[in-house]
């Protein structure tokens, strides 16, 4: 299939990928657009891969307040002040300070939470299935999927973005490596809401 500039053009708006990334994920998909997506996807999780172990201490610090009543701050951090001033990395940061308010994430990621919490949610999942004649490999299976819904509710990097939820935030966070080109690390947050303890 012919690869027109109108194709690379609507799919680089779309994902924010190089112009050569856009027109070979084009020609591997045969100009199927969301084939194309999903492959910039797939190598923008290898690209995220590659550079999660090269330091990043540059960045921002990103606050969003919602009607004075509840607000964010984020911490997100890349690895050259060039990047830190890009439109792009700073509407990443207030997209993920807006999360924070919305979805009301306690930890940053699974490894964040304590054990005897991970624990607890274990135990009760295993008593809500007390009842039920299962083989214990079956019972683990669920005892992890339902720990896996766990995650996906209190860890930040494991939510649903609010922009697009068939995307987690870490899924977000990765396009933007792939992007920029540049690790890009999503270190800490705190969340205050009115009258709150």
């Amino acid at each position: 299939m012919n690869i027109t500039s109108e194709m690379i053009k609507e799919l680089r708006e779309l994902t924010g990928a190089g112009v050569l990334d856009c027109k070979k994920a084009l020609e591997s998909a045969n100009g199927d657009m969301s084939r194309a997506q999903e492959i910039l996807r797939e190598k923008g999780l290898a690209i995220a891969a590659k550079k999660a172990d090269r330091v990043a201490r540059e960045g921002l610090v990103e606050s969003y307040v919602h009607m004075g009543k509840i607000g964010a701050l984020v911490e997100l951090n890349c690895e050259t002040d060039f990047v830190a001033r890009l439109p792009e990395f700073r509407q990443l940061a207030h997209d993920l300070a807006m999360q924070v308010v919305a979805a009301r994430p306690l930890y940053l990621r699974p490894e964040d939470i304590p054990p005897e919490i991970v624990e607890n949610e274990k135990r009760l999942y295993r008593a809500q299935m007390a009842d039920q004649n299962k083989p214990e490999h079956v019972l683990d299976k669920i005892v992890e999927n339902k720990l896996q819904k766990f995650y996906a509710e209190v860890c930040l990097l494991n939510q649903p973005f609010i922009k697009d939820e068939n995307k987690t935030v870490q899924d977000v966070i990765n396009e933007k490596i792939a992007a920029t080109g540049e690790n890009i690390v999503l270190r800490r947050f705190v969340r205050l809401e009115l009258g709150e303890s």
